[in-house]
């Protein structure tokens, strides 16, 4: 059930009124890199009860943060995208990020989302003086990103002309952006699938790391 509310003047109170039911701002994350159809939102968060999902994108729309479109030719659907309200709730999310780092318990072997994945390495990153372009194919999902001196960014796109390519999960790609174990032995066991030159896939992924960043 939705809570109440707080009934407080407090500007937290008043966006956790908006944002702070369960699944909420989850829900939002999903949805920070582009528009999804319902089924693709429930699949990155397997956790989560369709009729759950059904009435948190309700609430959601009803307090102005997401809004109902429709995908253009060939897929004729509904979806559901952020408005620029909703969108605003990115620091929030990368806030949120950089906090948990910090706080011991963490467990990388729980599910992992796609877009989840997307947003951590935009947070997780060291700028390199070197532009480089890879996409990620994590099952339904594909991104095109994009590493530079301004840092990491991702939106939806099969990047079929980008000069890397990597396939896997969200988290066999995880281990392979911030485990200890170079990729080269992702891609000889399995788990993960490279397109392009090995040697400049290392050099894309070890501009992440999280080891907590010290603030400037």
């Amino acid at each position: 059930m939705a809570h109440k509310g707080y009934d407080e003047g407090c500007l937290a109170a008043h966006a956790l009124d908006l944002i702070g039911d369960r699944w909420a701002l989850l829900v939002i994350r999903e949805l920070m890199l582009g528009p999804k159809r319902f089924g693709l939102i429930k699949a990155g968060l397997p956790g989560i009860a369709s009729n759950i999902l059904t009435r948190r994108l309700a609430d959601l729309e009803a307090n102005g943060l997401v809004e109902r479109r429709a995908l253009t030719p060939p897929v004729a659907a509904l979806a559901y995208g952020l408005t620029p309200a909703g969108l605003d709730t990115r620091p929030v999310i990368d806030a949120l990020c950089r906090w948990g780092l910090r706080q011991p318990g963490h467990d990388p072997r729980k599910f992992i989302s796609p877009t989840g994945l997307m947003l951590s390495m935009a947070v997780m990153v060291r700028p390199v003086a070197v532009r480089a372009e890879a996409a990620f194919a994590l099952g339904a999902e594909s991104f095109e990103t994009r590493l530079g001196p301004d840092g990491f960014s991702a939106r939806p796109g099969p990047g079929d002309a980008l000069p890397l390519r990597f396939a896997g999960s969200g988290n066999t790609l995880a281990a392979a952006v911030y485990g200890s174990a170079p990729l080269r032995a992702h891609l000889a066991a399995g788990r993960v699938h490279l397109t392009g030159d090995p040697a400049a896939a290392q050099r894309f992924l070890d501009a992440f790391s999280l080891a907590p960043k010290t603030a400037a």
